[in-house]
């Protein structure tokens, strides 16, 4: 088997789900008698990592590792900002800036539109596109 084979097989594609809603407790084991690490805010992505049973281990944007219900999670995605950046018109940017976003922000991931931008919509504000590399969970 050549290198690039193996190299192949163990590559995953990267799975990120966002919090269902607020109040989603992170626990320290897969257990309700666990103990309770914090609690997370809805839509805030997560890095799922693996499963057991009726919970996820995950990795949220600070590297920390943990387990929540598979209930808390939703398949829609929300990415956080990372920094202050700029959200644009169209997948470029040279496009005109709709708004700008500071850290930590979230955003509704609607599409990926290659070349590392990002489509996004903010509650309350229009749909654009954001680099990939500014946000956390894409």
């Amino acid at each position: 088997m050549s290198l690039l084979a193996v190299l192949a097989s163990g590559a995953q594609a990267v799975d990120y789900r966002s919090t269902a809603r607020h109040g989603v407790i992170v626990y320290d084991a897969p257990a309700d008698t666990a103990s309770k690490r914090f609690i997370l805010s809805a839509n805030i992505p997560l890095e799922m990592l693996s499963e057991q049973g009726d919970w996820i281990r995950v990795r949220d944007r600070d590297g920390t590792l943990s387990w929540i219900k598979k209930s808390d999670v939703l398949a829609r995605r929300y990415l956080q900002v990372s920094r202050p950046s700029a959200v644009h018109q169209a997948a470029n940017k040279s496009s005109a800036t709709i708004y700008k976003v500071e850290r930590n922000v979230l955003l509704e991931l609607l599409d990926s539109a290659g070349s590392g931008w990002l489509k996004v919509k903010h509650r309350d504000a229009p749909a654009g596109f954001i680099r990939m590399e500014d946000v956390w969970g894409a």
